[in-house]
């Protein structure tokens, strides 16, 4: 039983570090990158969940310059919210006549890192009804934390 006292240690350990996983929070505020290489800010969440920021894209289907462009967004700020909430922005696009809406969710890995997981529908517009079937895009972006450079 000596013996077995150590091994019964770690794995009680071990058992006890996955079961804090669940319970890690996820912030959406600060600094994100997408696997485009787009980059985000999210300034503040409010007590309500609202927030805001600016999106710069690493990608656009028009030749005008790309500009910053203006986030609006919400989290899900529900008594069952447990840490890594769900949310929805949209990015109203500085340089061109198209709106992008995402959904996801704030995940925080068995690593430790948070990751935003999220779909998005980008609606173009287009000159009349007829071209109506080409004017939404759809797809989805995997975020990672920024560090910071200090």
């Amino acid at each position: 039983m000596v013996q077995a006292t150590p091994f019964l240690l770690v794995l009680f350990l071990a058992l006890g570090a996955h079961g804090l996983q669940g319970t890690q929070q996820c912030s959406l505020t600060g600094r994100w990158v997408n696997d485009l290489g787009s980059n985000m800010t999210i300034t503040s969440v409010n007590a309500n969940g609202v927030f805001a920021g600016s999106y710069h894209t690493a990608v656009t289907a028009t030749s005008n310059e790309i500009k910053l462009s203006p986030l609006h967004g919400a989290m899900q700020k529900s008594p069952n919210q447990k840490g890594q909430p769900t949310f929805g922005f949209t990015v109203n696009w500085s340089f061109s006549d198209s709106i992008t809406v995402f959904t996801g969710q704030c995940f925080v890995d068995e690593y430790g890192k948070e990751i935003l997981k999220t779909m998005w529908l980008l609606r173009s517009r287009v000159e009349n009804i007829k071209n109506d079937w080409k004017a939404t895009r759809v797809g989805i972006n995997v975020f990672t934390r920024l560090q910071s450079q200090e």
